[in-house]
């Protein structure tokens, strides 16, 4: 049932990326001096393609081991918050719950550290990437 539908989108696919490296030879040899050559920029851009893939590979990974870190806490806040009504006199329920604001503000600021540092990193790469090229 739905293997006439992928034939007709990988036709359409192919005809649109043939469509489009022509449109791109065809603005190349516009230019004065230059000569169209369709496997010129093929390599460059693949190589370039492979590189950002494994950037993003990478770049996944760290964010979903940064979110189960918070996540895993996250959960251990919410265990603290419901421990809290165990308090015998307002006074240990007034330090638990300070004690909590101060452990959950703490997680948080961490969190957003670990973000940031993982942000900066990234666009390090990036910014290689893109100005270096794929060398």
């Amino acid at each position: 049932m739905f293997e006439p539908v992928f034939d007709n989108l990988k036709k359409v696919t192919e005809t649109t990326l043939r469509m489009q490296q022509d449109m791109c030879e065809k603005w190349v040899s516009l230019w004065p001096g230059v000569k169209a050559n369709p496997g010129a920029f093929a390599e460059p851009a693949q190589k370039f393609q492979k590189k950002l893939a494994e950037y993003c590979e990478e770049a996944l990974k760290k964010q979903r081991e940064t979110l189960e870190v918070q996540f895993k806490a996250g959960l251990k806040n919410i265990e603290d918050a419901f421990r809290l009504a165990e308090a015998k006199s307002p006074e240990e329920l007034r330090t638990k719950t300070t004690e909590l604001w101060q452990k959950i503000i703490e997680t948080l600021r961490h969190a957003s550290e670990v973000q940031m540092r993982e942000l900066q990193s990234f666009a390090g790469l990036w910014t290689d990437l893109v100005t270096k090229g794929a060398a």
